[in-house]
């Protein structure tokens, strides 16, 4: 399991925020209890707040560091945070609103976690996720390439990364009819600022667990291969370098009275 580094993954907070707030605009109701899936270092949290005032809103993630900082920066008394990883994480009761942002790509059996956390919605409430689905990018193809170069490949085997899933696959899977589904992608343009943005957009996320599998005198050969793969395919413009980055979005919507089938 990978250390997470909260200040890596903040670097573009702005941008890796955008997302959330497109997906908590589509979901409905006024929800009283809120269970936000990999929240990370709980920097989203004032705008679940600013949306449900007056909501009980429980943070989970796998990382401690992420949950220790989350913890550390938390002023607001009806927030709480919690260690449990996604893929085996239960609720104590019902909750109105699951919500997660980015995080199932990483879970490698998401496709029957998520049937199994919607099972834990409430009537009427919904579950609201969006997850990359952007495996087949240049900056995941090229990390993979180089992964499997002889002078890695014996650290990085076997490192889990994460997975994408396309829209189509997310609304069979879901598609019931006590269930109201809306299901999109969008592909942002993210125009990022500095030296070798893309690889400080990715050393805080998808090249994260490579780069700790690798030994310290290994390092800093691959960044430096990667970092230059990484400029020639994103050329850095007057205006920044441009990201290309998709994104599945999904909220789905329990009707009111409906049940599970067993």
């Amino acid at each position: 399991m990978p250390q997470w580094d909260p200040t890596a993954y903040l670097a573009f907070s702005g941008e890796r925020s955008r997302p959330f707030l497109d997906l908590i605009a589509r979901v409905p109701g006024d929800p009283a209890t809120i269970v936000d899936l990999g929240c990370g270092p709980g920097h989203l949290m004032p705008v679940l707040r600013a949306r449900w005032a007056g909501a009980r809103i429980c943070g989970v993630d796998s990382s401690s560091e992420m949950v220790d900082r989350a913890d550390r920066e938390n002023n607001d008394p009806l927030v709480t945070y919690v260690q449990g990883d996604i893929a085996s994480w239960i609720p104590d009761a019902a909750v109105d609103l699951l919500v997660s942002n980015a995080a199932f790509q990483w879970v490698p059996d998401q496709l029957d976690v998520i049937p199994r956390l919607r099972q834990h919605v409430a009537s009427g409430g919904t579950l609201a996720f969006q997850a990359p689905n952007n495996s087949d990018a240049p900056s995941h193809t090229l990390l993979a390439e180089l992964a499997s170069d002889p002078r890695f490949r014996r650290h990085t085997e076997g490192v889990a990364s994460a997975r994408g899933v396309d829209a189509r696959t997310y609304l069979d899977l879901l598609a019931d009819p006590d269930w109201s589904l809306d299901v999109w992608t969008t592909t942002y343009l993210h125009v990022l600022a500095g030296e070798d943005a893309v690889f400080r957009w990715i050393s805080g996320t998808g090249a994260r667990p490579y780069l700790q599998a690798l030994p310290d005198d290994l390092r800093p050969v691959f960044e430096a291969d990667y970092r230059a793969a990484l400029c020639e395919t994103y050329p850095r413009s007057e205006h920044g370098t441009v990201l290309p980055f998709e994104r599945v979005f999904v909220v789905a919507t329990r009707e009111p009275g409906s049940v599970d089938r067993p």
